[in-house]
């Protein structure tokens, strides 16, 4: 694979919400898609439970919260994929603006039965600011839930963004029977026997089969149905993907992280959408990734990660060229030149020396 191959297949995003929304459990089912893990943890339970990957620190998995951003990697179908898991908790929001800047791409978690809460707001100001495309998916369908006509329009309300839902809740709480996919125009079934189950049964079925509708769902669920899909197909904004990578326009998921229910269709949508990493504007002009010039700038600075001995972390984001280990490198604050020799890539908490050439990420 050429260098120019390498930079395309790349996705750097990060995951933002209010604390509770389901931002870490989203984590962890896609590293679990991905194979980067083979159990995905639990931010809260037992002390015997596994953890969540993404929350490695003691004092995480003791309060069942993120407090410091994770760096995970996983391939997904030809894909690298990078996700900047950030903390909700306003006490720990600084880590989070800094881990943005590093981000091509946001995954805003939204709460499907509180909406926009707090520092949803917040966190979504600083990405807005800096013209960050933004995807929106809506968490917690197995549970009671608001409206989801409410819940667009407090987001189109509160943030000025277009919202354009890719798929479609089918009820909520006890009676949630899954999304209705509007691009393929196709049914997936959740059902509480299949909880935590990788796949997810899909049945192509047309708007205007009322008798196959009926069968999947029920009549009353399904006259709904297709009340609703007419009111959005009518009346909601149009897709417009140039929109999407300008930050106007926010693709909306429905799902729940918890049972893995439309995690899958979420990651490969979003895929689709999102962009490989983007040029970057400095005072001096513009870095092109495909440069052959390494450049890279510092997003965050972790002290204490191994237990061991007391040690500091420096955290990278590539932004043009090739890493190489041993090399010196022009430090553009201090005017000298370091050789980086120690360099290692991380997941969470675990680490690795890279050793062959790093591109752009």
């Amino acid at each position: 694979m050429d260098f120019r191959e390498e930079i395309n297949r790349r996705r750097t995003f990060a995951i933002i919400s209010h604390p509770d929304a389901g931002k870490t459990t989203l984590t962890e089912k896609l590293l679990l898609y991905g194979g980067a893990i083979q159990k995905a943890g639990s931010v809260k339970g037992k002390a015997t439970a596994k953890h969540a990957v993404s929350d490695w620190m003691d004092l995480e998995k003791q309060r069942g919260i993120s407090i410091t951003s994770s760096v995970l990697q996983f391939e997904y179908e030809g894909f690298c994929i990078n996700i900047l898991d950030t903390p909700g908790h306003q006490d720990f929001s600084e880590d989070t603006y800094r881990t943005l800047m590093a981000a091509d791409s946001v995954v805003m978690v939204i709460d499907a039965a509180k909406g926009i809460e707090p520092q949803t707001r917040k966190l979504f100001k600083v990405t807005a600011m800096r013209h960050i495309p933004i995807f929106t998916f809506i968490n917690k369908l197995d549970r009671d839930a608001r409206d989801p006509f409410e819940l667009l329009d407090e987001i189109e309300k509160e943030f000025g963004i277009g919202t354009y839902p890719i798929n479609w809740p089918i009820g909520c709480g006890v009676d949630f029977k899954g999304v209705f996919d509007r691009s393929e125009r196709r049914i997936l079934t959740f059902s509480d026997s299949h909880k935590g189950e990788n796949r997810l049964q899909a049945t192509k079925c047309d708007i205007t089969d009322t008798e196959k509708m009926k069968e999947l769902i029920g009549e009353y669920q399904a006259r709904d149905l297709v009340d609703q899909i007419e009111l959005l197909d009518g009346a909601s904004f149009d897709f417009d993907l140039e929109k999407v990578r300008c930050g106007k326009l926010t693709p909306v998921f429905f799902g729940s992280a918890l049972t893995n229910f439309g995690v899958e269709p979420f990651l490969e949508n979003f895929i689709k959408m999102t962009t490989p990493p983007l040029v970057r504007k400095t005072k001096t002009g513009e870095i092109e990734p495909t440069s052959e010039d390494f450049s890279a700038f510092v997003f965050k600075i972790q002290a204490n990660m191994n237990k061991a001995h007391r040690d500091r972390m420096t955290f990278l984001r590539i932004c043009s060229g090739k890493f190489e280990r041993d090399k010196e490198y022009y430090h553009v604050q201090s005017g000298k030149t370091l050789r980086l020799s120690q360099p290692q890539q991380l997941m969470a908490d675990s680490r690795q020396i890279v050793t062959p050439p790093t591109p752009a990420i």
